[in-house]
């Protein structure tokens, strides 16, 4: 058996435990400025119809009522790290999946902490206890029912599926609940007249197929309660990424340049912690109109080096047309593995070159801010758009 713990409106909620006074209000994470965009909302605020990534002029708009803050991102990872430690009392088999939530699979542990729904009430309770915050806890016989039931009765809920019980809970649960079915799926399945999970028997597999591509392979696997995605507990990061609102609209190229250079910085060092090397470098733009590009390029060795990253973006941004001015950008790193000491590119030349004197400035950047904060020291670049 299989639990998916999912935090209620976790940021909101720790917002609201280091400030009662905040107790019944509405909350809204994700800043002050107009320009940012909401990260969490307390169910006050959800009424509102206030959700995240929602822009926080229309979330002032829809409740201007609501408390605005900023978010803290080490409180919220220190309250997470806790969370985390109370689930592997019960499990070694604990996969976090997002800083609120993780799958756990139990199996097995019955003897030691009984029957699964004493399970579930048991880590309710601690978490509760032991943070003060409430979650809502899924559990089902694998990971995709998992998460749909821990949804089903938030917040401070929890709900159970048996092995008997799922062919029943497939054969009703809404298409538009099934993880991996966006809008431009649902349109194709709403066409086709499927409008829950149990509908997907009633046609031919090869139709499907046809139709969706791998992702008809895996609708039907699920209509027929199959998933077989184990919890990993240990499972390797995928990607790293930052990115920022700006403070206004622009098409400047040298203030978007000076951006890159802050964001390529900031994945490296990630990547650097990591102890990993990204092969494929994303540059994402979001425009005025909210319309979101992404443009990557791929290398030939993985790299986590700040100023090869940087070139690499920079590289994407310049090739791209911009026709409108830019809201927001951002840099990614992804494809990633484990690599040695990055070696730099030559721009000219195009070969590699075994020059490492970036890898070194890197390197005792990292030591400066591990010991003194990552506003110890900065490109000098970097604090004339500040």
């Amino acid at each position: 058996m299989i639990l998916h713990i999912d935090m209620d409106a976790f940021y909101a909620s720790v917002e609201r435990l280091d400030n009662p006074d905040l107790k019944d209000k509405c909350i809204i994470v994700g800043g002050t400025s107009n320009r940012g965009v909401v990260s969490a909302a307390s169910y006050e605020a959800r009424k509102y119809g206030v959700h995240s990534a929602m822009p926080i002029f229309q979330a002032r708009q829809r409740c201007p009522d609501g408390v605005f803050i900023r978010p803290r991102m080490e409180r919220y990872k220190e309250v997470s790290g806790s969370i985390m430690s109370i689930l592997k009392k019960f499990t070694p088999l604990v996969e976090q999946v997002s800083i609120d939530e993780a799958f756990m699979d139990i199996t097995g542990c019955e003897r030691l902490f009984g029957s699964v729904r004493q399970v579930g009430i048991r880590i309710k309770q601690e978490i509760k206890d032991t943070v003060h915050l409430t979650c809502s806890v899924g559990i089902a016989p694998n990971r995709f029912l998992a998460k749909i039931a821990s949804d089903l009765q938030k917040p401070d809920g929890m709900t159970i599926i048996l092995p008997d019980d799922v062919p029943g809970f497939i054969k009703t649960l809404s298409i538009r609940k099934v993880p991996g079915v966006g809008k431009k799926t649902h349109r194709q399945l709403e066409k086709l007249g499927i409008q829950s999970l149990g509908d997907v028997k009633n046609y031919p597999p090869k139709m499907l197929i046809d139709r969706l591509g791998k992702y008809g392979r895996r609708l039907l696997e699920l209509a027929d309660g199959v998933d077989p995605t184990a919890v990993e507990p240990y499972s390797r990061h995928k990607s790293v990424s930052t990115e920022r609102t700006l403070s206004k609209d622009t098409k400047d190229r040298d203030v978007l340049n000076h951006y890159l250079l802050r964001h390529s910085g900031e994945v490296a060092r990630q990547l650097r912690k990591l102890g990993m090397g990204a092969k494929t470098i994303t540059l994402k733009v979001k425009h005025s109109d909210f319309k979101q590009f992404t443009r990557s390029t791929t290398l030939t060795l993985p790299t986590r080096s700040s100023e090869t990253i940087y070139r690499e973006a920079l590289g994407l941004l310049e090739n791209y047309r911009l026709t409108k001015k830019v809201r927001l950008i951002g840099v990614g790193a992804s494809n990633l593995s484990a690599t040695s000491p990055p070696v730099q590119l030559n721009l000219f030349e195009k070969k590699i070159q075994k020059n490492d004197s970036w890898g070194k400035v890197d390197r005792t950047m990292d030591r400066i801010t591990n010991k003194f904060g990552k506003d110890a020291i900065r490109r000098a670049t970097l604090g004339e758009k500040e």
